[in-house]
């Protein structure tokens, strides 16, 4: 190939999955992309795109193909970089995925100076809360919490996030303020239940011990599968809750929670920055993970 802008131009299509969308973004007649994406199935010899009146979608040798394009592409932008200042602006599109909560109460709000000084880069933000598929979906590295399970899957550790307990000023008024694991119980205390599946058994509250971590069955004032309603369950009052430092942070400092029992907090929790490749990860990836690192280290243990 004369250049790249055939992989370019491709690899934005798979990734919106729309011909005029792609268009847009690049700046191009939607014309010009169809041209360009029949040529290049043409000359690599297979459909790559399946189209239908509503969506594009990849074929099975399209996704393939997608794989090894984005290998290719972040070569060829590292080695236009290769001399380039370490200083120098950041330029192009970086796909991410995170945890909801954490891009809420954290990220996002820490954003506008780096979008500041490098007006040219553009962040796709996903936080679906869910398991993304990096090489089918084209991102570029994603934030997972806990434990890494997929061995495909290159894995750089960020820290462990704090984790605190918490409940409403007005729970503790009506309740009290426990100050042992004895007192949760003497006390009357109830929790409210964070589940990811209906249906499973509560983990209960989880305090240290001397042989590591252990957990005591408190009653459940309800029971909920979404880490915002679980904090808004705590803010009306409803129970104690445990979660990570970084989103509570807020509401603490507004008074609107309290933290309790911070010397027995629960385990903390693994955060890694996942990518698909270890290799070809392009200057702006690496610099927007190493921003990120930086902007969660008050919040890791």
């Amino acid at each position: 190939m004369k250049d790249l802008e055939a992989l370019v131009i491709f690899a934005r299509v798979a990734e919106m999955k729309s011909f005029t969308q792609a268009a847009e973004s690049l700046g191009i007649q939607k014309g010009r992309v169809s041209v360009v994406v029949r040529k290049l199935e043409r000359d690599v010899g297979a459909t790559l795109l399946h189209r239908t009146t509503r969506t594009v979608q990849l074929t099975e040798d399209g996704r393939a193909f997608y794989s090894r394009a984005r290998d290719l592409l972040s070569e060829a932008e590292e080695l236009h970089a290769m001399f380039s200042p370490d200083g120098m602006s950041l330029r192009g599109r970086i796909r991410v995925d995170m945890p909801t909560i954490l891009a809420q109460s954290v990220v996002v709000p820490a954003l506008p100076p780096l979008l500041e000084a490098h007006p040219e880069l553009e962040i796709e933000l996903s936080s679906t809360d869910r398991r993304v598929d990096l090489v089918h979906e084209g991102f570029d590295c994603v934030i997972r919490l806990g434990a890494i399970v997929d061995e495909n899957l290159i894995a750089r550790p960020l820290g462990k996030l704090r984790m605190i307990n918490v409940a409403s000023p007005d729970y503790l008024a009506r309740v009290g303020v426990p100050q042992t694991i004895d007192d949760l119980l003497n006390q009357g205390h109830r929790m409210v239940h964070y589940m990811r599946n209906f249906g499973s058994k509560p983990d209960g509250w989880e305090y240290p011990t001397s042989d590591g971590y252990t957990s005591l069955m408190l009653p459940g004032a309800m029971r909920v599968n979404s880490v915002p309603a679980y904090h808004e369950a705590a803010l009306a009052g409803l129970g104690l809750i445990q979660g990570g430092y970084s989103a509570l942070a807020p509401y603490i400092q507004r008074g609107a929670l309290v933290e309790i029992l911070a010397d027995l907090r629960p385990a903390p929790l693994n955060a890694s920055f996942v990518v698909a490749h270890r290799r070809n990860l392009s200057r702006r990836v690496r610099a927007f993970m190493n921003w990120t690192e930086d902007v969660l280290k008050p919040y890791f243990d």
